[in-house]
């Protein structure tokens, strides 16, 4: 909930270039999705928060940024170009749809959706705005190893890449709210952090659109929670033939010293690359918490520490996107395609005695 990346500043704008509002602080992400654009030069000017005592300690955290009395103080104020969000699941699509049709674009947390028809209304939303609706898949887009995998990929360092699998642990800790734990809140585990496993096989794999074989959830160990999803996996194949694995989970254990050991493979024809996000697992170094490459290529192994070398470029490209009216940060077409799988794979899941 309050895993929030920082990188090196780089700005792509002036100084009061591009003013972003924050609405909506449900989930700790919002911090990474603002470190994220303020970092590549956006200045933060509103938030707003039903809860006032949220909205200050962002506001604290942010100079110059105040604090909204509503919504509508936010989406009347001309200068105000994206609005970042990291509402209750449920909420995500149709605040998307007012920001729009306020003529802003929106960059929402994952989940961006809980329902096909809320995706269908923001697909339309956007056909009739031609505002952007972007989404903090946050596992590939603030990881620096992810951001070197894709250029490892691009250059053909792996051939042509065939496979993905994903591996998505996450602690459930203590002190998640009651929306947490209801399915029509948060949409199913699939859903949820599932969405960040597909959106990187879609990317990776370079796929335009892919079918669900297969895909299970379960309540394993919470039945006090009837509701709560706390293991879910899913098989995909891609318009192109390549394969997708996942397996998304809340069982990391309590040694673990960061919240989920995340981790992809990417299998290419010519090699394989092996992503370890949040920490190499075992090491026993301070150096090795994360950010660990893996590349086995015709030529040998090679071990990357990525950390402090890639930055995170999605932010930049966001906003210059938003300025230019270009897609360099990701497309709308990939975003609602990983939205839509990930509703798919939810709907058709066999749930697991």
């Amino acid at each position: 909930m309050t895993h929030a990346p920082l990188g090196r500043p780089t700005p792509v704008v002036s100084p009061r270039e591009f003013a972003i509002a924050a609405m909506h602080l449900d989930h700790g992400h919002i911090y990474g999705q603002c470190n994220g654009l303020v970092e590549a030069g956006a200045r933060v000017k509103w938030v707003f928060d039903d809860n006032p005592v949220r909205a200050a300690g962002f506001a604290a955290k942010y100079p110059g940024c105040r604090i909204a009395r509503s919504e509508a103080e936010i989406l009347d104020d001309a200068e105000i170009r994206l609005v970042a969000a990291a509402a209750i699941p449920d909420l995500r699509g149709p605040l998307g749809c007012r920001v729009m049709r306020a003529g802003k674009d929106y960059f929402t947390d994952k989940t961006p959706f809980t329902t096909l028809a809320q995706l269908a209304e923001a697909r339309r939303v956007v056909g009739e705005s031609g505002r952007k609706y972007m989404v903090y898949f946050s596992e590939r887009l603030h990881v620096e190893c992810a951001t070197v995998a894709t250029r490892l990929v691009d250059a053909g360092a792996i051939g042509r890449p065939i496979q993905v699998i994903g591996l998505g642990p996450h602690r459930l800790g203590t002190g998640r709210p009651d929306w947490f734990f209801s399915k029509a809140r948060t949409g199913g585990i699939l859903t949820d952090i599932g969405s960040h496993q597909i959106e990187q096989f879609l990317h990776y794999c370079r796929v335009d659109d892919a079918a669900v074989v297969s895909a299970t959830v379960a309540n394993h160990d919470h039945p006090e929670m009837p509701e709560f999803e706390d293991f879910g996996d899913a098989h995909l194949v891609g318009s192109n033939g390549t394969t997708n694995y996942f397996r998304v989970d809340w069982f990391t254990p309590p040694g673990l010293r960061t919240w989920g050991d995340g981790r992809l493979t990417i299998l290419g024809t010519e090699g394989y690359i092996e992503l370890r996000k949040y920490l190499d697992v075992g090491s026993g170094s301070s150096t090795s918490d994360g950010d660990v490459l893996i590349l086995v290529d015709k030529t040998g192994e090679h071990r990357i520490d990525c950390a402090g070398t890639a930055g995170f470029p999605f932010f930049g490209r966001l906003i210059r996107d938003c300025l230019d009216r270009t897609e360099t940060a990701m497309t709308q077409i990939h975003a609602f395609k990983a939205a839509e799988l990930c509703l798919l794979a939810q709907q058709t899941a066999r749930r697991l005695a």
